[in-house]
């Protein structure tokens, strides 16, 4: 849970931007889109060994062109 205290004199938007950076840090936006739906677990493997198959090839490549 995400609380923020606000300090007695404390501008509004601040407090707002201090509560959207720690709802950011903790993931909770993230979390919430990734629930809205259901997926199968068969579909989230296989989009997470697409996400790894593509981090791999961009850092084969990345080796590669260091070389030259």
């Amino acid at each position: 849970m995400a609380t923020v205290k606000v300090e007695e004199g404390e501008n509004l938007e601040h407090a707002i931007k201090k509560f959207k950076r720690l709802v950011e840090r903790e993931g909770i936006i993230r979390e919430y889109r990734d629930n809205i739906y259901y997926e199968k677990p068969s579909t989230i493997l296989n989009r997470k060994k697409k996400m790894f198959a593509r981090k791999h090839n961009r850092k084969a490549v990345a080796r590669t062109a260091k070389a030259y």
